[in-house]
């Protein structure tokens, strides 16, 4: 069987930076077995598979080792595809998920995806955990789905160097580190090794957690935030009570066919 496969760079303009995507659009749902095996031999952090038409599709997205419930640059890459693909000119669809539905609308050169808002609650109990997890303490430890680990300087997000063993460990799927930003509102970056991703390059789900946090923080609704990790990438964020808004650009890197 015969089976289109494209590669998308998600917030970014241009190749080589964001995050990479892979993006498998199916006639009709392949079995699970089949899907995972397909997403470990792509080898990115996540590859989405999706059915559906006119605007209207359903989405799973995969790591080379789980599914997960809810994927950000997967889901703006495969919006990517419909946009330019699939159903030339069209500029909204929505995606249902294991997250509920997601629209997807086309703003100029950026894509912006209307996310559920995941606001974090506080968890200092697990602080010892993270610290050793991470190599070094965040003044403040917050939990929804990931850990929201909140550290003071930008310099000290960048210097993170995880022990992957224990972060993989910890009680939770990942952990974000975030701090303020030299020239954003805030920066962060992504590791969720018990699902096979060390570290995510742009992790649009995080934002889910990351822009109520610091809309809170700042004051503002209107947030712009750049994500450190060694490809970077950048996202236009709003917060809209229990939805968040996360725009970013894309870039084409491949398209093909796979054998399965």
């Amino acid at each position: 069987m015969k089976l289109p496969l494209y590669q998308v760079d998600a917030f970014t303009s241009r190749v080589f930076a964001g995050n990479p995507a892979a993006v498998v659009p199916l006639g009709s749902w392949l079995d699970d077995d089949t899907l995972q095996k397909i997403a470990a031999e792509n080898n990115l952090s996540e590859t989405a598979f999706f059915v559906g038409g006119s605007g209207d599709y359903q989405i799973r997205w995969m790591t080379p080792a789980a599914e997960i419930d809810l994927c950000g640059h997967a889901t703006l890459a495969s919006a990517w595809i419909v946009f330019n693909r699939l159903e030339p000119g069209r500029r909204e669809l929505t995606f249902r998920s294991k997250s509920g539905p997601l629209r997807v609308t086309a703003e100029g050169d950026r894509l912006a995806l209307d996310f559920p808002s995941r606001a974090p609650e506080p968890a200092e109990t697990s602080l010892a955990a993270v610290t050793a997890a991470l190599g070094a303490p965040p003044a403040a430890l917050l939990a929804a789905r990931d850990f929201l680990a909140v550290f003071a300087s930008e310099a000290e997000v960048r210097g993170l160097r995880p022990d992957m063993a224990k972060t993989a460990a910890l009680e939770r799927m990942a952990v974000i580190a975030t701090a303020p930003g030299a020239d954003c509102d805030f920066v962060s970056r992504f590791f969720a090794p018990a699902v096979g991703v060390p570290e995510d390059p742009v992790t649009g789900s995080a934002h889910c957690t990351l822009v109520p946090y610091w809309s809170r923080r700042l004051g503002r609704k209107a947030l712009f935030a750049r994500q450190v990790s060694a490809r970077g990438g950048e996202l236009w964020c709003q917060d809209r009570g229990e939805r968040v808004s996360i725009a970013g650009g894309a870039a084409l890197f491949l398209e093909g066919t796979i054998d399965v």
